[in-house]
């Protein structure tokens, strides 16, 4: 099977300004959400070139990670040998996962839109009932999206991600009904480098309610929606993120 990450995993880290580097607000929200619910072991199940294992690390949890792209883990096991990490990384699908893993974790985390990439409500339903599969009883499953019902209401064509005096990244979006291509225009712009570079791939349309709903019928109970790092509620006509904390 082709790695549709393979053309982005040795740029992907331009979306940081510094490699696993958090906002205080973002590492302030996970303490305090680690501590509430006892968590001490994490499983990132769309660890990309784990910029937030480094995170999870400095909390003080043990912490396992795991992705289907073989491109992207390769740059993540490069990013965390230069911090000087061993973080175990696994090749797996997280719609599969208690068929790799044998552990049940105090807490699974699939963030920064990576649930998006399920083409659909079905395969994202198989999904979440994969993740419940390997938390504990009370565990927590915890997900963060970028696209929100704000967006989806004002639907912006363009959306700046970085921005540099060398570098820009930006994305071009192209909305249907029931999903969205994202299109991510990497742009040098430096006296030593003028380069284009472009990868796209399609988010369905799955808002707060949808996933409400799906959580609940993977069997999630006491599910909460943020709307900031701050840990205010997520509002649908303005909140710029979607968090997401639900209890197995």
């Amino acid at each position: 099977m082709s790695d549709p990450y393979e053309g982005l995993a040795e740029r992907y880290d331009l979306f940081f300004e510094r490699f696993g580097d958090h906002s205080p607000a973002e590492e302030a929200f996970f303490r305090r959400l680690f501590v509430e619910r006892g968590v001490t072991s994490v499983l990132d199940c769309a660890c990309g070139t784990g910029h937030d294992l480094v995170l999870f690390r400095e909390l003080g949890c043990r912490v396992v990670g795991s992705d289907l792209s073989e491109a992207m883990l390769a740059r993540a096991q490069r990013n965390l040998a230069g911090r000087g990490l061993h973080v175990p990384l696994h090749q797996a699908d997280y719609r599969d996962l208690p068929s790799r893993f044998v552990e049940r974790f105090d807490a699974v985390t699939c963030l920064s839109s990576s649930i998006l990439h399920m083409p659909d409500e079905g395969e994202a339903l198989r999904a979440y009932q994969s993740m419940r599969g390997v938390l504990r009883e009370g565990g927590i499953l915890v997900l963060t999206q970028g696209t929100t019902d704000r967006q989806w209401a004002e639907q912006p064509r363009f959306m700046l991600a970085a921005n540099s005096p060398e570098f820009t990244r930006c994305f071009a979006i192209d909305y249907r009904e029931q999903e969205a291509t994202y299109n991510i225009l990497d742009i040098w712009h430096g006296a030593e480098r003028s380069e284009l570079a472009v990868w796209s791939c399609v988010y369905p349309r799955l808002l707060r309610d949808d996933h409400e709903r799906l959580l609940r019928e993977a069997g999630f109970a006491d599910l909460a929606f943020y709307g900031h790092w701050d840990g205010s509620p997520y509002e649908k006509a303005a909140s710029r993120r979607l968090i997401i904390v639900a209890e197995r």
